[in-house]
């Protein structure tokens, strides 16, 4: 499906996640979530808070400014995968 912001698909296994889970879908075509629709920021907040971090905490220095990994927008972890 190439790169898609509006739908994509990622297989996790172990270190906390439960098993047997698919979580969210997509239209017919496979073009956006239309159910439960998770965002880059939102699946590395939530892949953070497997590893034992806190995404709010992290931050890289950029052009003298400090950025969170996780992006401007307040993501969330999604607990609904979290075993």
């Amino acid at each position: 499906r190439d790169h898609n912001m509006q739908a994509f698909t990622s297989w996790l296994a172990g270190g906390g996640v439960k098993g047997g889970v698919t979580y969210g879908t997509t239209d017919e075509f496979g073009h956006r979530a239309v159910e439960n629709p998770v965002s880059v920021h939102d699946f590395h907040a939530t892949i953070l808070h497997l590893l034992g971090l806190d995404h709010h905490k992290l931050f890289f220095v950029r052009s003298g400014l400090e950025e969170r990994l996780t992006g401007i927008e307040p993501p969330r972890v999604v607990k609904d995968i979290v075993s």
